[in-house]
C-alpha cells in the first residue's frame, strides 16, 4: 500500500509539472516574449503563393493577443514560402527559403525600418525615404548582400550586379510596388549566404498577383497596417502554412486564429 501511495503521487505530481511547463512559453517564444504587436500570415500549405494577414497586440508578456480589425487578403512567393532565418532556431519539417527560390521566409521575424517613395510617412516605425541611388544587395558574394545601400556612397565589388532598386518607380518603368512597405528582418546581416535577400513587406502590383518572396498587399491594408505598427511595442512578423501554425501555437504562443481562411 505505501509503495502505490507514494507512485500515485508521484504520478500526480509529474501530471502538475506537465500541465505546468504547458503554460509557459517555449526556449523559441521567449525570443520574442516582449512583443506587444503581431502581424500574422497564415497560408494554405508551403505551396500556397497567397494568404491572410491579421494584425493582433496585447499590453505585455503573458496578456492575450486581441486582434485588430479584419482579416486581408496577401501575396506571397510565387512558389509558396519556406522556412527562413529569423528569431527561431530553423526547423527541419518543411522546405528551407533560398536565395532566388521565390519563396517567402516562413517563421518568426523582427519587423524593421519602414521605407517608402515620399519623405515621410505615418508610421511609429522608423521611416527611411529611398532615392535613385538606394538599392538592396541580392548578390551572395557581396559583403553588402541582404542590405539597402546607396551605391553613390558605398563603393564595393558585386553591387552593380544586384537587381533590387528601391526606386522602382524610377528604374522598372514606373513600378508602384515599394512606394510603401517595410523590412522584415529574414537573414539579418546576410549572416547565410544563399539564405535569402531583400524580404520586405509592399504593395501589390494586381490583387493575387504572387512576388518573389516577399508579402503583398492592397494600399489600403499597408496604410493601415503602418500607421498601427510602433516600433516601441516590439512587433514581430509572423508567417506559417496553417499546418505549422496549428503544431505551434501552442509552444510559441501565438494567438487563435477564428477563421483560418487562406486566399489564393
Amino acid at each position: 500500500m505505501p509503495i502505490r501511495r507514494t507512485a500515485t503521487a508521484l504520478l500526480a505530481l509529474s501530471l502538475a509539472a506537465c500541465a505546468h511547463r504547458s503554460a509557459l512559453p517555449s526556449a523559441d517564444a521567449r525570443n520574442w516574449a516582449d512583443a506587444q504587436q503581431m502581424v500574422l500570415v497564415t497560408s494554405a500549405d508551403w505551396d500556397a503563393p497567397g494568404g491572410e494577414l491579421r494584425r493582433f497586440e496585447r499590453n505585455g508578456e503573458g496578456d492575450g493577443w486581441k486582434q485588430i480589425g479584419e482579416a486581408v487578403p496577401v501575396t506571397l512567393g510565387r512558389n509558396g514560402s519556406g522556412w527562413g532565418l529569423g528569431l527561431n532556431p530553423q526547423r527541419g519539417d518543411g522546405p528551407v527559403k533560398r536565395e532566388g527560390d521565390g519563396k517567402a521566409p516562413a517563421g518568426v521575424f523582427a519587423i524593421g525600418t519602414a521605407f517608402g517613395y515620399a519623405d515621410s510617412a505615418n508610421t511609429g516605425l522608423r521611416y527611411q525615404a529611398m532615392t535613385t541611388n538606394d538599392w538592396c544587395i541580392d548578390v551572395p558574394a557581396s559583403n553588402y548582400y541582404n542590405r539597402i545601400i546607396d551605391r553613390s556612397t558605398v563603393k564595393a565589388p558585386y553591387l552593380d550586379q544586384s537587381s533590387e532598386p528601391m526606386r522602382r518607380d524610377i528604374h522598372v518603368d514606373g513600378d508602384q510596388r515599394y512606394r510603401e512597405g517595410f523590412v522584415i528582418e529574414h537573414n539579418q546581416g546576410g549572416a547565410a549566404r544563399q539564405g535569402g535577400s531583400c524580404i520586405f513587406a509592399h504593395l501589390w502590383k494586381a490583387p493575387g498577383e504572387a512576388t518573389a518572396g516577399c508579402t503583398a498587399m492592397a494600399p489600403a491594408s499597408m496604410d493601415a497596417l503602418l500607421a498601427w505598427l510602433d516600433a516601441r511595442r516590439k512587433p514581430v512578423f509572423v508567417l506559417l502554412p496553417m499546418a505549422q501554425y496549428a503544431a505551434l501555437k501552442q509552444d510559441w504562443k501565438l494567438p487563435e486564429v477564428a477563421t483560418p481562411e487562406a486566399r489564393p
